[in-house]
């Protein structure tokens, strides 16, 4: 039997050694393609997108109508000077509350105050000789007529002591209702005149809100309806109010009608003369409403990624009639019933059919930022305990 060479015994062992080493690479890369095929597999089961969601809930509608106003005093005037006379005393400081009837200047009387005791003196006098004009009578030695014109002198007297008190009542303003004066402009010893005026007084715990409305919306204004009034005085204040009047006439040239409104002001915040942005609350219904982040639209049609929570988190793709809209919310006329969730944030990342992970409920009491924040928070807790 021939003896194989050298070369021969060493190329055989190569080629055994390839062999080997290629059935290690093939079953190398058998495992490894499987390890990636089960992976994969198990990426897509096990993964979902995480949305926020948010309920459908029935709330109070209301369709708003804009106009601005102008704020007025419920009662408002200016004490005026009936007299020629000096201030002799002032009662008040600025922005003082009074009340009714209260004494707030005082023009120098000392001249009617003279006539006044004079006149008191005279009446005295004369109700003394009324009465001994009737002594005289019951004893018949007096005469009926003495009595009557004693009595007629004595109620000339009356008259002109109630003349005297009435041009003293002219030295004396008042307040004619409870309120609140301006600011005082005149001094003690300073000569007024008839119509000068002294000083104002306003009744602004309530406020009468004084705006127009165009006449197309005349059928929807009713006295009591409920309204929204906002100024720029105090950005982050709501004030609420309804509708007391409506005018009568239509203004030919605007084509609009007068409204007059009732605003409660109990701090005073609110001043006569302030313009007002007012939101009348027409058309008071019950609506279902949803955040305006659900909305969808494709085209002219609006759509919603409802979540069936009975099919394991399932994305159904609904389309919606929508109604009115208001600041961040609107109103869902068909194609939702109160108590459906729907995807509020993550809309761009679901599809019709997929199932997600609810990672919160918006319920619109936080901002979505505090939302995001407590969740990851969550998941770190999480993490920490596994």
């Amino acid at each position: 039997m021939p003896v194989p060479s050298l070369l021969a015994v060493a190329a055989r062992g190569r080629h055994r050694l390839g062999v080997a080493l290629l059935g290690l690479s093939m079953a190398g890369l058998s495992m490894a393609g499987l390890s990636v095929t089960g992976n994969a597999n198990a990426q897509n089961t096990d993964s979902r997108t995480s949305v926020i969601a948010a309920p459908v809930a029935t709330a109070q509608w209301r369709d708003p109508l804009e106009a601005l106003g102008t704020l007025r005093a419920d009662e408002s005037v200016t004490l005026s000077a009936t007299v020629t006379e000096t201030i002799a005393d002032i009662s008040f400081t600025d922005s003082q509350r009074v009340a009714e009837g209260d004494l707030l200047i005082r023009l120098d009387d000392s001249a009617e105050q003279a006539e006044l005791r004079a006149a008191q003196a005279l009446r005295q006098e004369r109700k003394n000789a009324v009465r001994r004009a009737q002594q005289l009578l019951e004893r018949n030695v007096g005469i009926r007529a003495d009595v009557e014109d004693a009595k007629a002198r004595l109620a000339q007297v009356n008259a002109q002591i109630d003349a005297i008190q009435a041009r003293l009542a002219d030295h004396r303003l008042r307040a004619p209702f409870a309120g609140t004066v301006g600011q005082r402009d005149v001094s003690v010893g300073a000569l007024v005149t008839p119509g000068t005026e002294l000083i104002t007084l306003d009744k602004i715990d309530s406020m009468k809100l004084d705006f127009t409305v165009p006449a197309t919306f005349l059928d929807a204004l009713k006295p009591g309806m409920a309204l929204r009034a906002t100024t720029p005085s105090y950005p982050d204040q709501v004030f609420r109010g309804e509708v007391t009047s409506i005018g009568t006439r239509i203004d030919p040239v605007s084509r609009s009608v007068s409204v007059r409104a009732q605003l409660p002001n109990p701090e005073r915040l609110l001043r006569p003369g302030m313009l007002m942005v007012v939101t009348l609350e027409r058309r008071l219904r019950e609506t279902l409403v949803v955040p305006e982040s659900v909305l969808v639209p494709s085209g002219e049609r609006q759509y919603v990624m409802r979540i069936a929570r009975d099919a394991d988190n399932q994305i159904q793709r609904r389309q919606v009639e929508i109604g009115a809209r208001r600041a961040g919310e609107v109103e869902i006329l068909s194609g939702l019933n109160a108590g459906d969730w729907v995807v509020t944030h993550g809309t761009t990342k679901v599809r019709d059919g997929e199932h997600v992970d609810i990672l919160a409920l918006d319920d619109g009491s936080r901002e979505i930022s505090e939302i995001l924040k407590d969740a990851r928070d969550g998941d770190a807790r999480d993490g920490e305990g596994n």
